[in-house]
């Protein structure tokens, strides 16, 4: 078994590439839901959706989120009336919400609904979200305290960031199958994908005792670095960590996980950085680390599993 945590597009591509290169059933993805939040109504789940879609193979290739092939009448309808249109749901996109929200009121589990919406897309293997628990995402700005969606979405991570809080995390219970997979003796190994390691992973390490667990596993903790040459391959980690006195690198990236990884990968345009990134007590792993298209994502994912082979 492989567990892989997983938020956002860079941590979605990945945890596709590793569903490819594993049989049926030998990998657990469990995924950030501190991005959650009730829009037009509708309970809407941003990571879930995405390592979902990714997963199946259905994503918008250009965005890495939403559907392949999707219209915005809705949306242009919605617009039209005045309707508050600033996140952007696709038609067929929209159908997973709406049934979602449906299945969440009748008293049915986050975890059920993704395992059945995963079904019925072909998924082979298990898509978990962090916690059945609300935990969410409270960004302090100059501007002010924002919601996530706020800052990421309606205002383009634009004001500055001040420190990130995540609302509940303190009180949320590590979601069964993770918790689960983290005691199953033929754990191989837990793989960090190249997620953001503040708004997409820290969520999920802020739940009690997930952290410690993983620190503690015989197992090895392999991280990849969302960090390429100083820059995100997308999102806002390099703009998030500058702002928070921190210079956006791979070494950075392995300072915020020094004493929870064994193991860092990090692309080859950083291969300088090899021996600092070991002089903190892990093993640095240089590979090409960009993923454009399908065949990088098998690739990457089956040369991370390559490293634990006996």
């Amino acid at each position: 078994m492989i567990l892989a945590l997983a938020g956002g597009v860079g941590g979605a591509k990945l945890a596709a590439g590793l569903a490819r290169v594993l049989p049926p059933g030998e990998l657990l993805v469990a995924v950030n839901t501190a991005d959650d939040f009730e829009h037009l109504g509708l309970h809407i789940s941003p990571d879930l959706d995405t390592v979902m879609y990714n997963l199946a193979g259905c994503h918008n290739p250009q965005a890495g989120w939403g559907v392949a092939g999707d219209t915005w009448e809705f949306m242009a309808s919605l617009q039209k009336l005045g309707g508050d249109h600033w996140f952007r749901l696709g038609d067929r996109d929209l159908a997973t919400h709406v049934e979602r929200t449906r299945r969440l009121r009748s008293g049915e589990s986050l975890t059920r609904i993704t395992d059945d919406f995963c079904q019925a897309l072909g998924i082979r293997q298990r898509v978990v979200p962090m916690s059945e628990d609300a935990v969410r995402t409270i960004v302090h700005t100059d501007g002010g305290r924002l919601a996530f969606q706020d800052y990421f979405v309606r205002l383009r991570c634009e004001p500055q960031v001040v420190r990130i809080e995540f609302d509940g995390a303190g009180r949320a219970a590590i979601n069964p199958a993770l918790d689960a997979c983290l005691a199953d003796a033929q754990l191989r190994a837990v793989i960090i994908c190249p997620s953001n390691p503040y708004l997409s992973v820290a969520p999920m390490l802020a739940m009690p005792g997930l952290r410690a667990r993983m620190a503690a596993l015989g197992a090895p903790v392999i991280a990849v670095s969302p960090i390429v040459g100083g820059h995100a391959i997308k999102g806002p980690a390099a703009k998030l960590m500058m702002e928070m006195g921190v210079e956006p690198s791979a070494l950075a990236i392995a300072r915020h996980y020094a004493g929870l990884i064994d193991v860092l990968v990090v692309d080859r345009v950083d291969a300088a950085l090899a021996p600092a990134v070991s002089a903190l007590g892990m093993r640095c792993l240089v590979l090409d680390t960009v993923m454009r298209t399908e065949h990088d994502r098998e690739r990457l994912a089956d040369e991370i599993l390559r490293t634990l082979a006996p």
